[in-house]
């Protein structure tokens, strides 16, 4: 199926594409929704200006603006799912351009609704509660709204920080322009002595190899193209975050980390007891960073070491009907009906296999409510690919567990929550491969790759995140973020993180440079919390089986119907305290000692 020239989207087989019909069986029936959707849009722009006049009218906004909001994601998700499939088609290029005016188009039309509601008093809310049953499934909608309302402005004032927005995010915009389509690099050498344009794309794969100088030259021209151009970039990236403590100040929030976290309801403590917990626990990660020194056979382990695999390439074949044996059978510990349910949607249309000519590359969960979730899949016959069937049918499964249980205004999770679900199916698969898997070399190869998933998600995003927080708090003393200084913090931080086994090589002290997360600040920190809970969850369903199963399985089912730590804490994590990040990094610690036995030759093959 992979090999030589890709296939056309008409010789991949039926049984492998997903079946886009379950949404709409032709483009017809795409057309009469895009219509009706227009209507919609109109009718509800008409309640502008009526939302407090009664219970009945607010009622009608908001079912009228549920219907538009469900028909334009249905229109929406199909015609760019369509695309999808071979994106040179020109008639879903259409369709999905279409798609995306519709939105605007809906989204302009009830902009309206949520400011306006604000302004009615909290005892008009209340007393609306009262009159109209049908309102009550729309408090925690209202709750929130009201929750909100003192960092809520005035209505000129609000207008003129909408007029605004496109100014404050010309920091984002220049980064993104200047990083993906002005910056360039010095070519690099590979293996065989080839000269090859250094792109973002490739430095992963030359960080990887297994040629030490190759490493070390993609290091040194990455950063060194970076350190060229170190002021605009120190500008750049202060100018984002004094739009941050703008923003906060504006809206009377004590501070921009408070700002961010206030819209998940997070306390700042749950941020900050991260960093604390993650820095109290890293002499495990320091273990892990000698180990890495020891199997790569280095005097000196350097930033430019810490990605290439420290186990051999392992020949380890596994087709896509393969793997989802393996899948099925990794997340036994989930119950009969999570399982059959899922293997009966990989069965039913809800997977797009293999790639073809023009198809979208990577791999994504998508859908509309009111059908199942779909999964996107580029699958090639190894086991990273089976771990990411694993990663997209848990945010399927959480997906069809929210849709079908959820009415539409709370069938979406948040992003604090949406990683959950996929890890947790990760974490399960590799706990069931370590345990039966015999091979020495593969089982060598899964703790690498699960340790590198700690160090990745864990590690590395609480350094991103203590850098973001230091950053922010700096500019709001009021200094100013130098490119010395932003390099000092930063190398500072990689210091204290990596601890003594590793080099902190100078040039990786302009890393803070390259990273497009920072232009949309306190938000990696979600990636951490969210593989600490789906650890300390894994841990729950594999130790206490049908109860911790039965909490999990609801959580699924409740979408964004709570704040995400409660809906958490309903699945028996509590993400306040430090408990389930330490859980997390317990088993990262547990791991390095199975690593360095089986690899140091302390156990039998």
């Amino acid at each position: 199926m992979n090999k030589g020239n890709l296939p056309t989207r008409k010789e991949i087989p039926e049984q492998y594409k997903w079946r886009l019909e379950d949404i709409y069986p032709g483009d017809e029936a795409w057309e009469q929704d895009y219509r009706q959707a227009l209507d919609l849009a109109a009718r509800v722009e008409s309640f502008k200006g009526k939302l407090g006049v009664s219970a009945r009218t607010l009622l009608e906004a908001f079912q009228l603006q549920d219907r538009l909001e469900a028909l334009n994601e249905k229109l929406y998700t199909y015609a760019h799912m369509r695309r999808d499939e071979d994106n040179a088609n020109s008639v879903y290029q259409a369709l999905s351009d279409r798609a995306e005016s519709l939105s605007a188009q809906v989204q302009a039309a009830a902009s309206y609704i949520m400011p306006e509601i604000l302004t009615l008093p909290e005892e008009t809310l209340n007393q609306f509660l009262q009159e109209e049953a049908g309102l009550g499934l729309y408090r925690f909608v209202l709750e929130e709204l009201v929750r909100q309302k003192p960092h809520v402005l005035s209505t000129e004032e609000e207008r003129l920080i909408a007029r605004a927005e496109e100014v404050t995010q010309a920091s984002a915009n220049i980064f993104k322009m200047f990083n993906n389509a002005d910056l360039t690099f010095e070519q690099v050498k590979d293996e065989e002595g080839r000269e090859l344009e250094l792109t973002h794309g490739r430095y992963l794969q030359f960080m990887e190899s297994k040629e030490r100088r190759v490493r070390q030259d993609a290091f040194t021209s990455l950063y060194s193209s970076y350190s060229r151009f170190r002021n605009t970039l120190a500008a750049t990236l202060g100018s984002s975050i004094k739009k941050d403590v703008f923003y906060a100040r504006a809206r009377r929030y004590p501070s921009a980390l408070e700002a961010s976290l206030f819209a998940d309801n997070v306390p700042v403590e749950v941020y900050n007891e991260l960093i604390r917990t993650v820095r109290n626990n890293l002499q495990p990660f320091y273990r892990y960073m000698r180990l890495r020194k020891e199997l790569l056979e280095l005097s000196e382990l350097h930033m430019y070491d810490i990605y290439t695999p420290v186990v051999k390439d392992v020949d380890w074949k596994i087709t896509y009907p393969e793997g989802v044996d393996m899948v099925r059978d990794g997340l036994a510990p989930l119950g009969d009906a999570y399982v059959e349910t899922m293997v009966r949607g990989i069965n039913g249309g809800w997977v797009d296999v293999y790639e073809n000519k023009g198809k979208t590359s990577g791999a994504y969960s998508w859908g509309p409510y009111g059908t199942h979730p779909y999964v996107l899949l580029n699958h090639q016959d190894n086991l990273d690919n089976v771990f990411t069937l694993a990663h997209e049918m848990g945010h399927a499964m959480h997906s069809y567990y929210s849709y079908t249980t959820q009415p539409y205004v709370y069938a979406h999770y948040r992003i604090f929550t949406a990683e959950v679900a996929s890890t947790v199916n990760e974490s399960l698969l590799v706990q069931y491969l370590l345990q039966t898997v015999q091979d020495r070399a593969k089982k060598l190869y899964l703790l690498n790759h699960y340790l590198e998933q700690f160090r990745g998600t864990v590690y590395r995003q609480t350094m991103f995140a203590e850098f973001e927080k230091i950053t922010h708090e700096r500019v709001e003393a009021g200094e100013a973020l130098t490119p010395e200084l932003l390099c000092s913090i930063y190398h500072r931080l990689n210091l204290d993180y990596y601890g003594p086994e590793v080099v902190v090589d100078s040039k990786i002290d302009m890393e803070w440079a390259r990273i497009p997360h920072f232009y949309n600040a306190f938000y990696v920190y979600k990636y951490a919390t969210g593989f600490s809970a789906a650890t300390a969850l894994t841990r729950r369903i594999i130790e206490e089986g049908g109860p911790a199963v039965k909490s999990y399985v609801e959580f699924l089912h409740k979408g964004g119907s709570d704040y995400s730590l409660d809906l958490l804490k309903s699945a028996g994590v509590d993400m306040t305290t430090p408990q389930a990040v330490q859980e997390c990094l317990d088993v990262f610690a547990r791991l390095v000692g199975e690593l360095e036995d089986l690899a140091l030759g302390r156990v039998k093959d």
